[in-house]
């Protein structure tokens, strides 16, 4: 790493540190108590009876690790809410009795403290992750289409995954503001028969609160901390909450707590390793320029994602997110950044998010250090990557054929055929899904929710066909595997 960047970026988290405590810290004091005092805190991180060495244990800033015995002492305060691990590889993930993982004790405010963490061993050099990108239940309606649609998918899913350790990740947006319907979503995750994590999303906020740190006290009390690690393999997994609450509205931002962390927490991970981030808004989501806008709104990037990039440099880096309610593909700052597809799609108003893309979910399978992915629709076939329309389908393109292929990115190639002669490759275009058009435009439809219109996509393909042969689209994704559609 370069080293003036180095110290640049140290001084960024000096001075972010010193506006946490005036900006951050007294108002969350407040909100826990003015008075705070020193914790001391030890303990053990035990497999059986045998200690594992070199676990990172955290109290959401400054990160320590076991020593040869798996004992560990951390000096934190009162004002930290949770003592944490970082599950270290070759170990399972431990679960709550909702199914939600469970690496973390909250922090009390006697003066010493002990406390011990257990793990279990396992193989997991191979495996895999599901990845729900807003669930966003509102009320018992779609909390019941969650529970009877989205849950047994994934199981199904799960099963076809086989024997290897599988994880799911819940990407923000749990719920659509009514957080008593966590136990809800909890039940839902007890019947996917995988451990769960979890990531604060926009709607997953008491409102109320007057500061930040506080905004999370639900899904604090539900999940534990709002950012941490773990690691699975030969790859580091990291959450982190990039909604920064104000008390009148959310903004993609990282605060400092997060950055200092971070920081702490990839020191120790080698250059080179594979870092996989899921945040819940995009850190650079480019829906603001298809609409022709200069700059994507407040609450539709990560303001400070620059901070971030600097700390991924070293590694070969995945950012997962979801938010936006469309999947797109963006590569900047040396990052892949993956936007999911909903789980809900468009609120649950149907069977599709706004750009067209399916109700469904990410599915991420991990070998040694290399990843690959597809998205699952709900509902369908694990080969379901495209929906072909019919010729002039899109009223602007009256003598083509259109397919939106919902998981493009810039290493896909999209052809057709016509009467089994291959006729070229599908021209990219910007326009927006004509099943989203029919089911979304208008202020009439859809009828569960009549804000929701057809959003501009740009992995609409196009070609002129014949009135008269029989049209195949074939697609060939960034792996190799090849997806056919007549």
């Amino acid at each position: 790493m370069n080293v003036s960047r180095r110290i640049d970026r140290r001084a960024f988290l000096v001075r972010g540190t010193a506006l946490a405590t005036m900006a951050l810290s007294v108002p969350g004091a407040v909100a826990r108590g003015l008075s705070s005092n020193p914790v001391r805190v030890k303990g053990h991180v035990m497999a059986g009876r045998k200690g594992v060495p070199g676990v990172a244990v955290t109290d959401g800033l400054q990160v320590v690790r076991t020593d040869s015995q798996g004992r560990y002492t951390l000096v934190t305060t009162s004002r930290q809410a949770f003592v944490y691990i970082t599950v270290p590889s070759g170990y399972r993930i431990p679960v709550s009795a909702a199914g939600t993982a469970r690496f973390h004790v909250p922090l009390g405010s006697r003066d010493d403290q002990e406390i011990d963490f257990l793990l279990e061993p396992e193989s997991d050099t191979d495996h895999a992750f599901v990845v729900l990108a807003d669930p966003q239940t509102q009320n018992r309606f779609e909390m019941d289409r969650f529970q009877a649609e989205t849950a047994p998918d994934v199981r199904a899913t799960v099963a076809a995954l086989g024997d290897q350790p599988v994880f799911g990740v819940a990407c923000g947006d749990i719920m659509f503001d009514d957080l008593s319907l966590y136990p809800d979503y909890e039940e839902a995750v007890r019947t996917m028969g995988v451990p769960f994590f979890q990531v604060v999303g926009n709607h997953d906020l008491d409102f109320s609160a007057a500061v930040d740190v506080a905004s999370t006290r639900t899904f604090n009390s539900h999940f534990g901390p709002r950012y941490y690690s773990f690691d699975k393999g030969e790859v580091h997994y990291v959450v982190l909450d990039d909604v920064f609450w104000n008390n009148r509205t959310y903004f993609g931002y990282l605060d400092a707590d997060q950055l200092v962390w971070l920081e702490a927490d990839l020191a120790s991970v080698e250059p080179g390793k594979t870092v996989i981030v899921f945040t819940h808004i995009p850190v650079h989501g480019m829906s603001y320029r298809r609409h022709g806008q200069a700059a994507p709104t407040a609450g539709g990037a990560v303001s400070n994602r620059d901070a971030l990039y600097t700390l991924l440099e070293p590694f070969t880096a995945h950012i997962i997110q979801g938010h936006t309610h469309e999947s797109e593909h963006i590569f900047e700052g040396g990052v892949h950044s993956h936007v999911l597809g909903t789980a809900c799609g468009a609120w649950w108003s149907g069977d599709i998010c706004y750009d067209g893309t399916p109700n469904g979910y990410g599915v991420f399978s991990v070998r040694g250090s290399d990843v690959t992915w597809y998205y699952k629709g709900t509902g369908l076939s694990r080969d379901t990557q495209m929906r072909v329309y019919e010729k002039g389908a899109d009223p602007s393109a009256a003598d083509e054929m259109v397919v939106n292929v919902w998981n493009w990115d810039p290493e896909w190639t999209v052809v057709w055929y016509e009467g089994g002669d291959k006729r070229g490759t599908m021209a990219q275009r910007l326009g927006t899904d004509p099943l989203s058009v029919r089911l979304h435009a208008g202020p009439d439809l859809p009828e569960w929710r009549k804000w929701v219109e057809p959003e501009l996509t740009d992995h609409l393909f196009y070609a002129p066909v014949s009135d008269e042969t029989s049209i195949t689209v074939e697609v060939t994704d960034r792996f190799g595997n090849v997806y056919s559609a007549s």
